[in-house]
């Protein structure tokens, strides 16, 4: 992998006039890139399943950056039933960003409210769903982009479609770094679907690199006992690096003009941990059209939500009305 100048939050560009969706959008990594979007100008919406603990975030990052231009809106990536509300009531018209930031990590055995394993249905079946119901509206947007967080941590991934949703037992490390391989197969596959319509979308995957979140103390993980807080806290703060550090792939993703679809932002250093953000093209699972697609049917069967995209020959002209349509059922 090629070394990269350095590229600061500094960077990021006017996003004046855009309108973003944050998901998880209340701490961590969400919350840095909610913030900088809206510092820059960006109209964005928080997207979060605690009210309280959004409301919390909305207050603290008014504060950070007066006169911002932020709204909160609940949805709860473990139920379906949320996220087609949050996609129904949707009254902006156009989204022009969406970053599939929200999820969890390394949790104890547990279902979703539709009866999937936690990790592989919020990670992957709800970004998926959330997507897929708003993608209307990214196709009304002129330029729309679509960012999801994977995760250094896929690149150990096995992945086995058989055991997706804990149908052969259940191991922690296993099922999320199998979920943040499901969410790179997704980005990728959207942007061959997104170029196979000849529409504007752009996807892209990001890896944040070991950050300081609450990802791994927090929701799910609080209740694991005081030993497990007091080591992975203590693990987190001398080994991780700081949550804007991590912010920086899914914000280079979502506003670096001529960023090609279909990109995978790591930090170029060691093992993608640390380092400043820059393309990666030699993953396999970029490249694993058999496996990204079997993993799309899934989806759409799972979800119940199938992106109705138009496919156009690959020698046949752009036609005019693409980016008009992709409703979803």
């Amino acid at each position: 992998m090629r070394n990269s100048p350095a590229w600061t939050l500094h960077a990021v560009p006017d996003q004046s006039g855009r309108i973003a969706v944050v998901t998880g959008a209340n701490s961590g990594i969400g919350y840095v890139t909610a913030r900088e979007l809206a510092r820059r100008g960006a109209h964005v919406v928080l997207a979060c399943r605690d009210p309280r603990r959004g409301q919390a975030a909305l207050a603290r990052m008014r504060e950070e950056v007066p006169g911002a231009r932020l709204e909160l809106r609940q949805v709860d990536l473990g139920s379906l039933a949320s996220i087609r509300e949050f996609a129904a009531g949707w009254d902006h018209g156009r989204l022009d960003l969406l970053i599939n930031n929200a999820g969890v990590a390394m949790v104890p055995y547990a279902r979703t409210a539709d009866g999937f394993e936690s990790q592989f249905g919020i990670n992957h079946l709800g970004t998926f769903a959330l997507t897929g119901l708003l993608l209307p509206h990214l196709l009304a947007a002129p330029d729309p982009r679509v960012v999801t967080v994977s995760s250094e941590g896929q690149r150990f991934a096995r992945f086995d479609l058989g055991n997706l949703n804990a149908e052969r037992g259940y191991r922690t490390a296993f099922a999320y770094v199998q979920s943040k391989r499901a969410n790179l197969y997704f980005a990728m596959e959207l942007q061959r679907r997104a170029d196979a319509a000849g529409l504007k979308l752009r996807s892209m995957a990001v890896a944040p690199g070991l950050t300081r979140t609450n990802v791994l103390t927090g929701g799910a993980n609080s209740g694991r006992g005081r030993l497990y807080a007091t080591v992975t806290r203590l693990l987190v703060r001398v080994a991780f690096r700081p949550t804007m550090e991590g912010a920086k792939t899914s914000l280079y993703a979502a506003t670096v003009p001529d960023l090609p679809g279909g990109s995978y932002i790591v930090p170029h250093g060691p093992l993608q941990l640390r380092g400043e953000p820059t393309p990666r093209t030699r993953e396999r699972a970029i490249h694993d059209t058999g496996t990204a697609t079997r993993l799309w049917q899934l989806s759409e069967r799972l979800t119940g939500v199938t992106y109705e995209l138009p496919i156009r020959p690959c020698t046949a002209p752009r036609p005019a009305s693409a980016g008009t349509r992709g409703p979803v059922r």
